[in-house]
C-alpha cells in the first residue's frame, strides 16, 4: 500500500508503517509546511492514500470534491503515541487494498468507510 502521510502524522506512527512494510512518504520530510490542498494534490498525483488527523481533508474532498486517491482520517487522539501507532498499522493492514476512492475513519474499535463514486465526487442517494 503508497501512503503519504500528512505532517500531522507522528513520527513513531510513520516508522511504525513503514517497519510494517508499507511504502509511507511523509509530508514533513518532503514538502513541510504544504497547504492541505498541495498535500492532497500531491497524494492524487502519486496515487498515494493520504494519511491524516486533519478533519479538514474530509471538507476539501466530500465538500468541495478536490481530487484524490483515497483518505484515511485517523482519530485516534485520546490514545497515546504507541498505542495509536499499532492501532493505525493494524486498520491499515485489514483496510488492504480497498482504500482507493474511499473516505476511510480509523477510530478505537472500528473503520469507517465511505466509498465514493469517483475521486472527489460523494455518491449521489438514489
Amino acid at each position: 500500500m503508497k501512503l503519504l502521510a500528512d505532517e500531522c502524522v507522528a513520527g513513531s506512527t510513520v516508522a511504525a508503517m513503514r517497519a510494517a512494510g508499507f511504502d509511507v512518504e511523509w509530508i514533513a520530510e518532503a514538502l513541510p509546511g504544504a497547504a492541505d490542498a498541495d498535500v492532497l494534490a500531491r497524494a492524487f498525483g502519486a496515487g498515494r492514500l493520504l494519511l491524516t488527523e486533519d478533519k479538514d481533508f474530509g471538507e476539501l474532498t466530500i465538500r468541495f470534491g478536490h481530487a484524490f486517491h483515497g483518505v484515511v482520517l485517523v482519530a485516534l487522539a485520546g490514545l497515546p503515541a504507541a498505542a495509536r501507532a499499532a492501532r493505525t498499522v493494524a486498520a491499515l493492514q485489514a483496510l488492504g487494498d480497498r482504500g482507493a476512492g474511499q473516505f476511510v475513519v480509523i477510530e478505537q474499535h472500528r473503520i469507517r468507510r465511505r466509498a465514493l463514486s469517483s475521486p472527489g465526487k460523494p455518491e449521489r442517494p438514489r
